[in-house]
C-alpha cells in the first residue's frame, strides 16, 4: 500500500469526520510520516477537497444507489481514485485504479471489487457523462462545475451578479501564491528579494503593499532568514488591514482578535517596535503562538492578553489610539487555502454575524476621541462586511467612515474586507 496515498486518505478522513483544518492536518501527517513526495500529497488532498461536488456528481452517475449509500471510507477512496483519473495526468489510469483497490483491501476490506468496478466504469463511460446545462440551470451548472454548494452561489450571485460570481468561483479554485511579508525591522524588500533570487527562488513584488513578495520554490521556511525573523508568511490583503490602521511609533494599539498574530506583528513592524500593542485572544495556547512569533521577529512591544473580545477590558476604555477588529467570520475569502470551508452549513452564518456585531460594539469603547478603528474579515459575504460596518456606523454617529476596501480572489489575493473608521475628536 502506497504510504503517500494512505496519508492522503487519513488526512481527508480527519477533515470530513473530525472537522480538521486541511493545512494543519497535512503538515502534521507529512512530518510524522516523513513523506518525501509532499507535492503529490498536497495535490491529492486539496484536489479532492476542491472538487468534491464535481467528483460526487460523476460518482452518482456510476453508482446505482448514488453516493448517499456509500460509507465514508469507501467514498474517500473513490474520490481519490477519480480525482487521479480526471485531473492528474502524471498518474496512468491503471495506476490510479490499482492503487485505489490496494487501499480498499486494507481500509475497507470486501469493498475492493465495488471500488474497482466504479473506477473502471468511469474510464469506459467518461465521454457519456455530461455536466448540467449552463443555459437550463445556471446555478446548478456553477455548483457542479466549480464544486460549491448552492447557498454560496446563490449568495454571491445576488451580491455580485452572475458574471462576477462565476469569476470569483473560478479564482477561488486556483492555488494561491505563497506571499511573504518583509520584516522591515531587520531588512528591506529589495535586499530580501535579492537573497531569495540568489537561492534559486522565483520572486515578484506585491501589487498593493510594498512589504510583500510572492515566492515560488521549495524550502523557504527552512532558510536561516526565516528562522531569524526576516519575513513571515502572510497574504497581501491581510497585510493591507494592518497598513490601513496606520499605527504610529508610540501608539497604544489594541488587536481584539489577535491570534495567530500575523496582523499584530505587521502593525508592530510599522510602529518600528515602539509603543504598545495589546493582543487579545480567548485561548492561552494561541497567545503562546503570538509570543513565539514576536520573539522570532525581534518584536518586544506586543503584550498578549487573555481577554474575550465580547466582554473586553474596562481599564482600556477610550485609551487606544488604534484598534483592530479582525473578527471571527465565515472564512469564505480563504477557501483557496482551506477548501473544506466551502462545505460549511449556511445556518452557521447568523450566529457569526451576531458575534461580529458584539465584538465591534465592545471594541469601539477602547477608541479615544480622534482615534482609528479598523474592522476586517477574511470573507466576501456582504452581510458580514459592508452591511455589518454600515449598521455600526448608523448606530454610532461618533464614528465616520474613512475608507473601505473589498478584496476578491479575482484581485490575486485572498477575499478580504477592510473598513477604516475614525472617532470624531
Amino acid at each position: 500500500m502506497d504510504l503517500t496515498r494512505k496519508t492522503a486518505f487519513d488526512v481527508l478522513l480527519e477533515i470530513e469526520r473530525d472537522g480538521a483544518y486541511s493545512n494543519l492536518a497535512l503538515n502534521r501527517f507529512a512530518e510524522e510520516r516523513n513523506i518525501e513526495n509532499t507535492s503529490f500529497l498536497r495535490e491529492l488532498v486539496y484536489g479532492v477537497l476542491e472538487n468534491r461536488i464535481l467528483l460526487d456528481y460523476y460518482l452518482n452517475s456510476l453508482i446505482v444507489k448514488g453516493m448517499k449509500k456509500v460509507k465514508i471510507r469507501e467514498a474517500t477512496i473513490l474520490r481519490m481514485g477519480l480525482y487521479q483519473l480526471i485531473f492528474m495526468d502524471s498518474v496512468p489510469d491503471y495506476a490510479a485504479i490499482n492503487e485505489s483497490v490496494n487501499l480498499a483491501k486494507k481500509l475497507c476490506r470486501g469493498r475492493e471489487g465495488f471500488i474497482n468496478g466504479v473506477l473502471r466504469g468511469y474510464v469506459k463511460k467518461k465521454n457519456l457523462i455530461e455536466l448540467p446545462s449552463k443555459e437550463d440551470s445556471f446555478e446548478e451548472y456553477l455548483s457542479v462545475r466549480y464544486s460549491f454548494p448552492r447557498w454560496i452561489i446563490d449568495m454571491w450571485k445576488a451580491q455580485y451578479g452572475s458574471a462576477l460570481c462565476e469569476e470569483i468561483l473560478k479564482a477561488t479554485n486556483q492555488r494561491p501564491p505563497l506571499s511573504i511579508r518583509v520584516n522591515t525591522l531587520k531588512t528591506d524588500r529589495a535586499t530580501l528579494k535579492g537573497i531569495l533570487e540568489d537561492r534559486g527562488f522565483e520572486v515578484r513584488e506585491g501589487t498593493f503593499s510594498d512589504r510583500i513578495l510572492h515566492v515560488k520554490g521549495s524550502g523557504l521556511l527552512s532558510m536561516e532568514e526565516y528562522k531569524n525573523g526576516f519575513f513571515s508568511v502572510q497574504d497581501e490583503a491581510s497585510v493591507m488591514a494592518a497598513e490601513m490602521l496606520d499605527a504610529k511609533s508610540g501608539d497604544l494599539v489594541i488587536d481584539v482578535c489577535a491570534a495567530p498574530g500575523g496582523k499584530t506583528a505587521a502593525i508592530a513592524e510599522i510602529m518600528e517596535n515602539r509603543g504598545t500593542i495589546k493582543a487579545f485572544d480567548i485561548y492561552e495556547h494561541k497567545l503562546e503562538i503570538i509570543r513565539n512569533q514576536a520573539k522570532r521577529l525581534g518584536i518586544t512591544i506586543i503584550t498578549p492578553q487573555l481577554t474575550d473580545g465580547r466582554t473586553g477590558d474596562d481599564s482600556l476604555n477610550e485609551k487606544a489610539d488604534k484598534v483592530l477588529v479582525d473578527a471571527l467570520c465565515s472564512g469564505l475569502g480563504v477557501i483557496r487555502r482551506k477548501p473544506e470551508i466551502k462545505y460549511k452549513e449556511e445556518e452557521d452564518l447568523s450566529q457569526l454575524i451576531c458575534i461580529q456585531r458584539d465584538i465591534l460594539e465592545r471594541a469601539a469603547e477602547y477608541v479615544k476621541p480622534g482615534g482609528t478603528m479598523v474592522y476586517s474579515t477574511c470573507t466576501i459575504n456582504k452581510e458580514e462586511n459592508h452591511n455589518q460596518a454600515q449598521r455600526f456606523l448608523r448606530c454610532h454617529g461618533e464614528f465616520e467612515l474613512a475608507e473601505e476596501k473589498q478584496f476578491l480572489p479575482v484581485d490575486g489575493t485572498d477575499g478580504f474586507f477592510i473598513c477604516k473608521m475614525i472617532k470624531r475628536g
